[in-house]
């Protein structure tokens, strides 16, 4: 049946607390000074007059709305002197290219206009789902980064190459003990030829690869088992049973890129889905899809991983675990079992032994959905090889030290003792894409590209390859570093060619310029890779968290991951999918645990986010002053905190955020014990789980079990909304209800989207393609707190009450009388230590019946023939009256210009960074109400395109950025006038509703009934 499960957005929602009660009724908290906008930012703060003299001054003249438009400054354009054969104004072009950072990887499609880069889309061709995920998406801001390397150095003083190549090849010449390159995994075929044929010349060579956040037990495990050093390859489209322990394998696990084909089999169809049951510490993105989750230490995730273990080969445990969780196990594996080879066990321990056990349980039942024939490349650091390094370093032994890829002064976990060996190292030279901890202490510092500016060669896994390509002509006096080594090596091919020489006809039965056209190929290395040894050392979690204190589990954020992208802006303002904080890194501890430290959170009268501080220390490391978020489903004793934050050097001082925690990544090892105190201080969160909050506004989820699904009628899981009318109660969407006369609409194109619930993972990739196909503003943590933020999409988290559907509505069926309905609906809104998660995407619902077309007093926005709720920003003066009558609270006030402000030092107010601008879609002025348009410059170049063409448009053509960035499936957008159309299909589904249905507003936007399988198979 449909759910009426209370929904909350904040553990502050379910107190008796005035600011939510105000924030529900409210778009702010605090009134707002409208009437002074044209004024500057401190005028704006401190003005008390009304909005009603406002009014009166500035009244609704031509003129008076041409000023509050505040238009921007005119440009003057200069055309080409000597116009480029390949570039038309106005026309995008779109190359494929690779993102291979040594931490996201991905093929990718590139679009430029007039040269220059402004997007990064999936590269559908490419049967290697990487993951183009939020990062990847913004990774094309970060081409245009101030702080990038513009040229080499030496000592700090610009030179030419000439003047760099004649002095380090002499230091390499002469350099007395190994010259040692530690690089980021490249998983390159013709960067580990070069290497090899660089070692051979000056032959006391040894190359290191590191990856700052390590999978070096996976590694281990499986290079143990298969003789070979990479990661088992996995396809969730083949599961029918997921068992999930401590892998957040819809975020970063073991490379990413896994919630694509786990999305496949969580859409119902013919009644089947699968089923996934998650044990954990932290609240993460893979136990929030889960249909089961379980809360445990890391300490308890082995012990559950051994009974997994013993169970599932129709063995008994001997674990102690609590009888609840043991419960669950034994169902786990049971499930398992009957699975078979549909069946998977995925685990994220840092642990070989651990690693090895989910690889032979995986073995036992005979799994489809794990493959270690075509194995992931793209992690392929050695700890144990770091670790050596920093002793031969400091016992003098290295010689010189070539660094590509990293940052080790920031990330390696004795970052003390790293640089101290590198002061007794002879030669240090840096090859470095921006200024960063390293760089500032190296002699040489060697300028190196962004990807979009480079040439390589990248293997996925062992048969599946990718061409990285330059899109732009390089911004700054730049060079590879496989260029550089080829120069060093007394090789004089460009590293182009010597790409195309190593892999020579072998392009998977392409030519060169078909595989770097499609980007993608299957084919064999023509290199044998050199894999590293494996120490056999395995770390024991069990013996290392022995002893008080609590369990840290340390992870990698959804936007900003192990630091690379920390100078861009948009990945800082975007909200983490669960805590749905922005610009910060912070302990996650459970209620139980922050009430035992005496630490709070609690939202003040503005609605913004605080939080205590504490101090958290590894064995003598210790990280002062770290944030605390209370965190609902944080496992009792165990702690959860993101790496990838506290960077100084090389980033502006507005995103010098959160801090580092690499100095507890002891080991590298993700999982450590911690001694946790309470520091001094209050903390202000970036923190928006409160901003344009829908709680108590009716239907805004529905769901139900899949039991419930396949066996009851869609009208008791999915009823419409009724209103009274004549003292009856009749549907909403009924014609009789409806006082609007809408206009034909079977002309033409009709655009609606469809959003699945079930599909959706959380990820915020859309939430970045938004950012960059619409140039929507930064505005900074300040303003993010004071509920300001700019996003044209969000994707609202909610935690449901009860820890089960089933439970949940049990309690409310089994309410009976007055004493009891008060009782136990005070019980329903209780936080629950274990909540179920929903993620649900809200943008502009694009109403046919739209309440704020009918308020606005200067007709700035408008319904348009095919479906699009219109923004005429030129009229706007920002009355705000149409943000009043949004029943979605998705409409944005322009509270500033954004663009060459120094009050917003980000991208927009440089020159360099606004070549990232989509000329396509105008950069808003301040004063105006801005939204998503639902890409209306997509969906017209469509149409255009067709008719000059002249053929029809095929179903699929037509998407917006949020919808194309999606490769989950959870967004479909097409045309419903379009016979044979999938988003007819979808608007056909059983499982479709609108959001607020019973309001009346017919939206262009629908959605898919979340469904849950949480019935024991």
């Amino acid at each position: 049946m449909s759910s009426n499960k209370k929904y909350w957005k904040s553990v502050e929602e379910l107190n008796d607390s005035s600011v939510v009660e105000t924030l529900q009724q409210k778009e702010f908290a605090e009134e707002i000074p409208v009437e002074d906008f044209l004024g500057d930012k401190a005028s704006l703060e401190s003005s008390s007059t009304s909005r009603r003299d406002f009014l009166k001054y500035v009244g609704f003249s031509t003129a008076a709305a041409t000023l509050a438009a505040c238009e921007g400054p005119v440009v003057k354009s200069i055309p080409y002197v000597v116009q480029p054969e390949r570039i038309v104004p106005g026309i995008a072009n779109y190359y494929a290219s690779t993102i291979a950072d040594g931490f996201d990887f991905a093929s990718v499609l590139v679009k430029t206009r007039e040269g220059r880069p402004i997007k990064i889309e999936n590269n559908d061709m490419s049967t290697f789902k990487g993951g183009v995920n939020a990062r990847v998406h913004a990774s094309v801001l970060s081409l245009y980064d101030t702080k990038r390397v513009k040229r080499p150095m030496i000592e700090g003083r610009n030179v030419s190459w000439e003047e760099f190549d004649r002095e380090v090849a002499g230091k390499l010449d002469s350099a007395e003990g190994e010259i040692v390159l530690l690089t980021q995994t490249f998983a390159s075929p013709s960067t580990t030829k070069l290497i090899q044929e660089f070692s051979s010349k000056y032959g006391n060579a040894r190359h290191i690869v590191y990856d700052s956040i390590s999978e070096d037990a996976a590694l281990n495990a499986f290079q143990s088992k298969y003789g070979r050093r990479a990661l088992p390859n996995y396809d969730f489209s083949k599961a029918e049973m997921i068992v999930g322990v401590g892998a957040d394998f819809l975020g970063d696990w073991q490379g990413g890129g896994f919630d694509a084909g786990y999305a496949k089999t969580r859409i119902p169809k013919n009644g089947k889905m699968s089923r996934h049951i998650q044990f954990e510490a932290n609240m993460t993105l893979s136990g929030a899809n889960a249909d089961k989750r379980f809360p445990a230490t890391p300490s308890q995730q082995l012990a559950i991983l051994k009974a997994l273990a013993g169970y599932s080969s129709g063995g008994s445990s001997t674990s102690e675990l609590d009888s609840k969780i043991d419960d669950a196990v034994v169902k786990a594996a049971r499930q398992l079992r009957q699975a078979g080879s549909k069946g998977v066990l995925v685990c994220g321990l840092p642990d070989e032994e651990a690693q090895k056990m989910a690889l032979e349980v995986n073995e036992r039942i005979g799994s489809q959905v794990i493959d270690t024939t075509n194995a992931r490349m793209i992690r392929q650091g050695d700890s144990s090889a770091v670790a050596q390094l920093i002793e031969d370093m400091n016992n003098g032994s290295v010689g010189a030290l070539l660094i590509a890829g990293l940052n080790p002064v920031h990330t390696v976990p004795n970052s003390k003792e790293f640089v101290e060996g590198m002061r007794k190292v002879g030669t240090v030279i840096d090859f470095a894409v921006r200024t960063d901890e390293t760089s500032k202490l190296c002699k040489y510092v060697a300028a190196a590209p962004h990807f979009l500016e480079s040439w390589g060669d990248v293997q996925f896994s062992e048969n599946t390859f990718s061409i990285m390509q330059p899109t732009i002509k390089p911004l700054f006096d730049t060079r590879q570093i496989q260029d550089s080594l080829l120069k060093w090596a007394d090789n004089n091919t460009s590293y182009y060619e010597y790409i195309k020489e190593t892999w020579g006809a072998g392009f998977g039965g392409k030519d060169w310029n078909h595989a770097v056209q499609d980007g993608v190929f299957e084919g064999t290395s023509p290199v044998s890779a050199t894999s590293a040894s494996n120490s056999g050392s395995s770390s024991k979690i069990a013996m290392e968290l022995e002893g008080e204190g609590y369990e840290l589990t340390l992870y990698s954020s959804t936007a900003i991951g192990d630091g690379q992208q920390a100078n861009n802006p948009w990945l800082q303002e975007m909200p983490d999918p669960i805590t749905r904080a922005s610009w910060d890194n912070y302990i996650m501890m459970s209620k139980a645990d922050a009430e035992d430290l005496d630490v709070m959170n609690e939202n003040v009268a503005n609605g913004g986010l605080n939080g205590s501080h504490v101090d958290v220390k590894v064995g003598d490391h210790i990280v002062k002053n770290i944030p605390v978020i209370i965190q609902p489903g944080q496992a009792k004793g165990s702690v959860g905190l993101a790496l990838g934050y506290g960077r100084k050097a090389g980033v502006q001082a507005e995103m010098q955020t959160g801090v580092n925690a690499y100095p507890l990544y002891q080991d590298f090892k993700s999982v450590q014990k911690v001694k946790i105190e309470k520091a001094a201080g209050v903390h202000e969160f970036a923190c928006v789980q409160l901003h344009n909050t829908l709680m108590g506004r009716g239907d805004i989820i529905k769901e139900t079990s899949l039991e419930v699904f396949n066996t009851k009628d869609v009208h008791i899981w999915n009823k419409v909304p009724e209103v009274s009318m004549d003292h009856q109660e009749i549907a909403v969407t009924s014609p009789e209800v409806d006082i609007w006369e809408s206009f034909d609409r079977t002309t033409g194109p009709h655009f609606n989207l469809s959003i699945d619930l079930n599909a959706c993972t959380g990820c915020g990739a859309c939430v970045i393609a938004c950012h960059a196909e619409n140039n929507v503003p930064v505005v900074g943590k300040t303003e993010v707190r004071r509920s300001r933020d700019m996003h044209w999409l969000r994707i609202d988290r909610y935690y449901s009450s009860e820890e089960s559907f089933t439970e949940d509505r049990e309690k409310k069926e089994d309410i009976s009388g007055l004493g009891s309905s008060l009782s136990e609906f005070g019980e329903l809104e209780e936080a629950a230590d274990n909540p179920q998660v929903i993620f649900q995407p809200v943008m502009c619902q694009h109403c046919n019946h739209a309440p704020c077309e009918t308020v606005c007093p200067v007709a700035a926005t408008s319904h348009g023939r095919q479906g699009q709720n219109q923004m005429i920003y030129n009229r706007c003066v920002g009355t705000r009256y149409c943000a009043n009558n949004c029943p979605y609270k998705v409409r944005r006030f322009n509270w500033f210009s954004y663009v060459q402000n120094e009050e917003f030092d980000y991208h927009m107010n440089n020159d360099l960074g606004r070549m990232v601008l989509n000329p396509d879609v105008t950069v808003r002025s301040r004063g105006v109400m801005e939204k998503c348009s639902m890409c209306i410059q997509i969906t017209q170049k469509t149409i255009l395109d067709a008719k000059r063409e002249g053929r029809a448009i095929k179903d699929g053509e037509f998407h917006t950025a949020c919808s194309a960035a999606c490769d989950k499936g959870a967004m479909v957008f097409g045309d419903v006038n379009l016979e044979g159309a999938k988003i007819i299909e979808k608007k056909n589904d059983d499982r479709m509703y609108h959001l607020l249905e019973s309001v009346g507003t017919k939206p262009n936007v629908m959605y898919q009934t979340k469904v849950r399988n949480t019935t024991e198979a």
